[in-house]
């Protein structure tokens, strides 16, 4: 049966006959009148010691629940503002590389893809999209050349990340802009470049929905390179360790080196860590020293 909904008198009632304390209670109204009982849940899961009566451990404050909350909401903007330097990269580059070879409309070109299924529903999102933009380069395009698809300049612009990585990913393995595309991110191998691609948009995903990154469980699989242009991680994450953010984390920082040097992301994180210090760091993956590991030195 549903349960019933609960005032937010109710909510704090039940969180402190859950054993929850709270340092000035009074303040925690405004905190539930403006963030959902449910959505500060993933946060204080970590802090019950028993999980079937959600009874949490002693020592448990509200006010620790709410740093969490603040600190992922920090996290999420330093990390999401790290993945649009990737996607408008990306999309730069695919643009660049593909076009001078095959030509301004290579997206349309069915031979460059060897899925076909994968091509022909691209076809149909992109057709959708460029029908539906409002963005005014796409609406002139048509005004002044109704019969004539938009060059690919013009089109990829309005594709999200995630069609962006499904592009790159169909693309013929045999074509040397792959490749091409992929050392310019610090790859050797496309393959390694499209497996993370496919996890950063699920991250960036998560974050647009303004959902939790910490004590997160990444859902996808996705390949890690036993060789890259610099040292990324002194091991070779397993599959365990990838379902933590850290691994992904230090491939997009890894990437951010190479698209966008000079750029402050890691001093915003490692700042970000010194203002939150009681955040415990491990529940993320990482491990213990992995200020030492290359990519964050």
């Amino acid at each position: 049966m549903a349960k019933h909904p609960k005032t937010i008198q109710e909510q704090i009632n039940l969180l402190k006959s859950r054993n929850m304390a709270f340092k000035d209670e009074s303040k925690a109204p405004h905190f539930l009148a403006n963030i959902s009982y449910y959505r500060l849940k993933g946060y204080w899961w970590e802090m019950q010691d028993d999980k079937v009566n959600h009874h949490f451990a002693d020592g448990s404050y509200f006010e620790d629940v709410i740093d969490l909350y603040n600190f992922d909401r920090n996290f999420r903007l330093i990390v999401f503002n790290a993945i649009e330097r990737i996607e408008i990269a990306l999309r730069t580059k695919m643009i660049y590389h593909l076009s001078l070879t095959y030509g301004a409309e290579w997206y349309l070109d069915s031979s460059l893809f060897p899925n076909k299924k994968y091509f022909s529903d691209f076809q149909s999102k992109i057709h959708t999209e460029l029908s539906e933009s409002s963005e005014e380069f796409i609406v002139k395009h048509y005004e002044n050349h109704p019969a004539e698809n938009p060059e690919s300049w013009k089109a990829l612009e309005v594709l999200t990340l995630g069609s962006l990585s499904k592009l790159y990913r169909n693309i013929n393995h045999q074509l040397p802009e792959k490749n091409k595309i992929a050392k310019e991110f610090g790859l050797y191998n496309q393959k390694y470049l499209s497996s993370w691609l496919i996890t950063i948009t699920l991250i960036r995903n998560i974050i647009a929905h303004h959902g939790r990154l910490w004590n997160r469980v990444i859902i996808n699989k996705y390949d890690w390179p036993t060789q890259s242009i610099n040292p990324i991680l002194n091991y070779l994450p397993d599959n365990y360790q990838r379902r933590k953010v850290f691994p992904i984390l230090s491939a997009i920082l890894y990437l951010n080196n190479f698209i966008s040097p000079g750029h402050h992301i890691k001093q915003e994180i490692l700042t970000l860590f010194d203002d939150f210090n009681q955040v415990p760091l491990y529940k993320m993956g990482f491990p213990k020293g992995w200020e030492k590991q290359p990519v964050w030195k």
